[in-house]
């Protein structure tokens, strides 16, 4: 029982420094544009981080992070040196300024410990190879929205008659697809004075894309009057945008990297005894896990803030605005498909994406190269290092 009180602990202590690593995701755009001032900034992230615990309910991501290693290798032992793992990359990355993927620490750490407890035969390989797809996956969808919703915006600004048809195409659709997400039920139809009022029900499970699909709907209304605006009120309106494409980033990182550790926690409680399944998944694992992240957010992380911010490219609130939504649509999606992914690596190739919109050399290509290396060394070395404190772990446990 006490090992398992000590893993808990060591996981909602990664969650906490998951939160104030990636803090930079949320507001380095927000903060180099000026819209907030620092502390404002994580105070708006960590609201939205701990908002993502009512919004996304099904735990989809949780549960692949539970199946890459197979479930009768899982021990105690596995999951403490798994932990330990990604808790010291992330420490070591933190201090050098390097905004490496705390989600892909937690999984090397994880399938690194099984390995050396048993093997390669340890670890599920649909859901890792998966996860690792998404580090070149995530980024690049990151970068390819982010470019389209720039562009999108762009010939807005300039008065081409596409992007206003683009835009009611889009109302149109979504509006389509919420009807589909509605169910009327008859049976409670209620009378009310003049009339019937019959209830109207969204599924919960459809509630994160309802969210998206309302993101959407405010970028495209947007566009529509962008082109009435000047250069000086558009960017007043940006800015005012950017808190809620921030704000929706924030809630796309809390869905997404709470749910890691909830799946760490899970199947250590499984691995003791404590649970029998992962659908008996504690109701305090899930609070308590947001909970963390959202208390890490508020700490900061701004060493990693001037990476993303500024030294990428030179962001404004327009491209804040676009790398933000462009970051919060691959992560919704990500989630809804219940594939772990990045929350670094979506942001930093939206924020390419939006530099590579003005010119290809206004995106400082030596410090993505180098970001590109620090996402293929993470697994790797947090696997190695996962291994070698497994070792060690029994001389002591």
């Amino acid at each position: 029982m006490t090992l398992l009180v000590i893993i808990i602990i060591l996981a909602l202590i990664f969650d906490y420094i998951n939160g104030f690593h990636d803090a930079a995701n949320s507001i380095a755009t927000i903060v180099s544009t000026k819209v907030l001032t620092p502390f404002q900034a994580v105070l708006w992230a960590a609201l939205f981080n701990f908002a993502a615990f009512f919004i996304f309910k099904d735990h989809g991501v949780a549960n692949t992070i539970a199946k890459t290693v197979k479930e009768n290798y899982i021990t105690l032992h596995v999951v403490l040196a798994g932990l330990s793992a990604a808790i010291i990359w992330n420490l070591v990355t933190w201090w050098f300024g390097i905004p490496s993927s705390s989600s892909h620490t937690l999984i090397g750490g994880f399938a690194g410990a099984a390995i050396a407890h048993a093997g390669f035969d340890t670890i599920n390989m649909a859901p890792v190879l998966k996860i690792v797809s998404f580090i070149f996956l995530a980024p690049l969808v990151g970068m390819i929205m982010a470019l389209v919703i720039s562009l999108w915006f762009i010939n807005a600004f300039r008065k081409s008659i596409w992007p206003k048809i683009f835009s009611i195409g889009v109302i149109v659709v979504v509006g389509i697809m919420l009807s589909q997400m509605m169910e009327f039920d008859p049976s409670k139809l209620k009378s009310h004075h003049q009339g019937y009022v019959a209830k109207v029900i969204f599924h919960s499970t459809n509630f994160k894309l309802l969210l998206m699909a309302f993101i959407v709907v405010i970028m495209c209304i947007f566009t529509l009057y962008l082109s009435k605006l000047n250069a000086h009120r558009s960017t007043i309106w940006f800015k005012r945008l950017q808190l809620v494409s921030s704000a929706a980033f924030s809630i796309g990182h809390g869905g997404n990297d709470a749910q890691k550790v909830m799946g760490i926690i899970t199947v250590a409680l499984i691995s003791h005894g404590s649970i029998a399944s992962f659908e008996d998944m504690p109701y305090w694992v899930p609070i308590s896990c947001y909970t963390a992240i959202a208390l890490g957010t508020l700490s900061g992380g701004w060493k990693i803030v001037k990476t993303m911010g500024s030294r990428i490219t030179k962001v404004t609130p327009f491209e804040g605005v676009a790398a933000e939504t462009a970051g919060a649509i691959t992560l919704f999606l990500t989630e809804h498909l219940k594939i772990p992914v990045s929350t670094t690596h979506t942001i930093a190739g939206a924020i390419m994406g939006v530099g590579a919109t003005k010119r290809l050399s206004a995106v400082r290509w030596g410090v993505t190269v180098n970001l590109l290396w620090a996402w293929i060394i993470t697994i790797p070395v947090s696997g190695l290092m996962a291994a070698i404190i497994y070792w060690l772990a029994h001389f002591f446990f």
